[in-house]
């Protein structure tokens, strides 16, 4: 394995990617996104991938948690995850919102000023950052069957939680504004299948749009850059997301969407965190075929100016051939910084 320890870019280097300001070389952002089994598997080993750098730090927060809401109803936790609701009964939205949390009693906070100093003091760039927003955390509410349901059923009560949440949300951002300083804000919303959208465009546009707007608006009014990652298929209503104010999209899944068309079509409005197939690429190819996937997400997404950042496209679990996950990381850097040199030159 090579010995070459790359350095993190600096804050403003990655700024310029996202910004489309010929930055030296493609970050990596959630690169090295270990997920189930993989540290099981390969644990101290992967500690050889510490040369290899994650170019942005994320200071870490889940603004719900719902077990301490002091709701007055036991919570589902039987069957399939997607089937639980934590609000079962749409007479309970009353309470639910009422207890919904306070950025400023959140003690979590202090909790993040180590690593937003350390990011602050090293110049780093710097993410504000939690899982699931309009859609993700409604089908966590009240189950996924009910809530695709909900938008015929109970089209009141959902912009009633949307809106709610939407509150949640606008409130941690801002104080993370205020007390963190960060760069960026990042998020989820895994709006897509991978055949299509979970949903209709149309009902995108009424129950999650507005609340996306909002989002946009004190992100854009704040000078942060707001990433978000979505799985499957969601050509459909990248535009719409774009509307919103969207800075960044991940992962543009392999074999869900067409990665030269999206390029094509949204690149110079939109910057790609492109996200290595963990699916099929990383899992199945030799080592050779991951570099050579890599220089297409490259070769595709990297504008003339920039506008492009790599990833992995999920989390890389267990059964992921090591040497390939060396390959992406490796490849990735050094195509990477070739690719930039040779933009930048033109």
């Amino acid at each position: 394995m090579m010995e070459t320890v790359w350095k993190a870019l600096n804050r403003e280097e990655v700024k310029r990617a996202v910004e489309r300001r010929h930055p030296p070389r493609i970050p990596l952002v959630q690169a090295k996104w270990w997920g189930e089994g993989l540290v099981e598997q390969y644990g101290g080993q992967l500690q050889l991938f510490d040369r290899y750098p994650e170019d942005v730090v994320f200071a870490w927060i889940d603004p719900i948690v719902y077990s301490k809401m002091n709701l007055s109803w036991q919570m589902d936790d039987t069957g399939a995850h997607d089937s639980r609701a934590v609000l079962a009964d749409w007479e309970k939205l009353d309470e639910f919102i009422e207890k919904l949390p306070k950025a400023a009693n959140d003690p979590r906070f202090e909790d993040l000023l180590p690593i937003v100093e350390r990011a602050h003091r090293e110049d780093r760039y710097l993410m504000f950052a939690w899982w699931r927003l309009f859609f993700e955390r409604p089908w966590g509410i009240r189950g996924m069957t009910n809530l695709l349901m909900d938008y015929y059923l109970y089209p009141d009560q959902i912009h009633r939680l949307n809106a709610a949440l939407c509150d949640v949300y606008l409130d941690y951002i801002q104080t993370a504004i205020s007390l963190l300083q960060p760069d960026g804000f990042w998020c989820s919303d895994d709006l897509g299948t991978q055949k299509a959208l979970f949903m209709k465009p149309a009902t995108f546009r009424e129950f999650l749009k507005p609340y996306y707007r909002q989002v946009g608006e004190l992100t854009k009014g704040n000078g942060l850059h707001w990433w978000l990652h979505s799985c499957g298929n969601n050509t459909d209503v990248l535009e719409d997301l774009i509307e919103t104010g969207l800075d960044v999209f991940h992962p543009v899944q392999k074999h869900t969407m067409d990665e030269r068309q999206v390029a094509e079509r949204y690149g110079n409005r939109l910057t790609f965190l492109a996200g290595i197939d963990v699916q099929h690429v990383l899992q199945e190819q030799i080592p050779e075929g991951v570099r050579k996937e890599v220089r297409f997400l490259i070769d595709t997404f990297d504008q003339e100016a920039g506008g492009m950042c790599i990833a992995a496209g999920n989390g890389i679990v267990a059964g992921t051939p090591f040497d390939n996950i060396h390959a992406f990381l490796d490849e990735s850097l050094i195509y990477g910084e070739k690719h930039r040199q040779q933009r930048n030159s033109a």
